[in-house]
């Protein structure tokens, strides 16, 4: 692994989700210290809504979902992240973080994130019962299933965990922590 930062640096996972992808690239494009974390549907959905994994953020370091232990959780043991951010969260790793299972990068760096003690802020997708969501190619309407309500619902509950749903609300969840973290 790479030398630890001056500074600890915002985590940011994605997901494979299509959901506000275009507005989450938007904040990433513009924050200044943050390494991308993608699952390996986060990945292949960057690149067919035609955009380059390692391009979206110049100044960032990339982490891809390629080895079973998730050897880049190492990196929040050591103290490189003060945030973690996961934008956009499907339904799956909403559901899988609430479970607790940990068999991807992003569940696996959310669990260790929650056990360093590092705050976490989740875009979760399925908030609304009936939601317009971008397809590559189109608009499509969704009908969110109760079962992926409810773990957004519980989610919430969780300790050192923000869930918002909106990219705006993301925004200005990353902006409060990153003016507490910056004091």
């Amino acid at each position: 692994m790479s030398t630890p930062p001056e500074k600890p640096r915002l985590a940011w996972a994605v997901s494979g989700s299509g959901h506000y992808l275009e507005e989450c690239l938007d904040i990433v494009r513009e924050l200044e210290d943050v390494d991308l974390f993608y699952s390996r549907a986060g990945e292949e959905v960057i690149r067919m809504y035609g955009h380059d994994p390692k391009a979206i953020n110049s100044k960032s370091r990339t982490y891809h979902d390629r080895a079973a232990s998730a050897p880049p959780v190492g990196l929040f043991y050591r103290g490189d992240y003060h945030t973690l951010v996961v934008a956009p969260a499907t339904s799956n790793t909403v559901a899988k973080m609430v479970l607790g299972l940990s068999d991807t990068l992003i569940t696996n760096v959310y669990a260790q994130a929650g056990k360093c003690r590092i705050p976490s802020i989740v875009l979760a997708c399925d908030t609304e019962p009936e939601m317009d969501t971008p397809a590559p190619d189109r608009i499509v309407k969704v009908w969110p299933r109760a079962v992926d309500l409810e773990h957004t619902r519980k989610l919430r509950m969780f300790e050192a965990t923000t869930v918002v749903e909106t990219p705006e609300k993301l925004l200005s969840a990353i902006q409060l922590r990153l003016d507490a973290v910056n004091g």
